[in-house]
């Protein structure tokens, strides 16, 4: 029988030869983050018709078209189609942030779908995660068009769309930054996508609310866009708050105050 100094004399040696044992990796938290934005100066701005200047009868058949660039709740003062997104820490303007993903979000729909009833695109502010297709429907009685030109890896078209026709558009690289979109034969008709290596994006509700689920624990920059503001919340080159995700938890943000410049 080994004796049980010997034992341990064995385990030590191959102890001493191995060296310190590294220290296992922590296991990642998750986290929600909520939030509203809230429109800032005391009056909010009336909702202009838009210049309906062509295909009249099919464009106004279920009344006037308002401009939606700016659309903010009269009775909470949410803004709506305000883009939320997590960002590196150090790094508020990285295009290729990969954060940690949770597993229930490793798999995601295919398609994002961007619709236009009545001459409207609906919704005006669409963010996908890289790999995913976007699909453009016209579902009215008239010719419709789309264009787009992401430039940076990414389609470049400007194509038309039959009455109760679709095209479907791939290969959308991370970019995050807005990329205007629009229907040329329908000059009010606009709005803006954006594209992510990650699941951590919301777009803010009619009353400005936004809710991100299963985000990685840790510090990140939470950042804010709206086409009339631009960077909603920025310091220097800096976008966002600096944000602390704890496991388990929910973090609440705000209200965020927006104020589009004056002019």
């Amino acid at each position: 029988m080994t004796k049980p100094f010997v034992t341990r004399s064995i385990a030590l040696a191959i102890a001493f030869l191995l060296g310190p044992a590294a220290a296992a990796p922590a296991q990642q938290g998750w986290g929600d983050i909520k939030g509203q934005v809230i429109f800032g100066p005391a009056k909010i701005p009336a909702m202009p018709d838009a210049n309906v200047d062509k295909d009249k009868e099919a464009c106004l058949a279920k009344g006037p078209i308002k401009t939606d660039d700016l659309i903010v709740g009269p009775k909470t003062r949410g803004v709506k189609y305000v883009l939320v997104f997590l960002q590196d820490l150090k790094d508020s303007r990285k295009h290729d942030f990969a954060p940690p993903v949770h597993p229930k979000l490793q798999k995601f729909p295919k398609q994002v779908v961007i619709d236009q009833p009545c001459c409207t695109f609906e919704p005006r502010v669409v963010a996908l995660r890289e790999g995913q297709e976007l699909v453009v429907k016209n579902p009215m009685k008239i010719a419709d068009s789309f264009k787009i030109e992401w430039r940076d890896g990414g389609p470049n078209v400007n194509l038309n769309i039959p009455a109760g026709d679709k095209v479907t558009l791939k290969g959308f690289a991370a970019k995050a930054t807005a990329t205007p979109y629009s229907c040329p034969a329908h000059g009010w008709m606009k709005g803006h996508a954006f594209s992510f290596k990650h699941p951590y994006f919301a777009v803010t509700d009619k009353d400005g609310r936004f809710d991100i689920k299963n985000a990685p624990s840790g510090k990140y920059r939470l950042v804010f866009w709206h086409e009339k503001d631009g960077w909603v919340v920025m310091k220097g080159r800096d976008l966002g708050l600096v944000i602390q995700i704890k496991a388990g938890q929910t973090t609440k943000i705000g209200p965020v105050k927006l104020t589009p410049p004056k002019g």
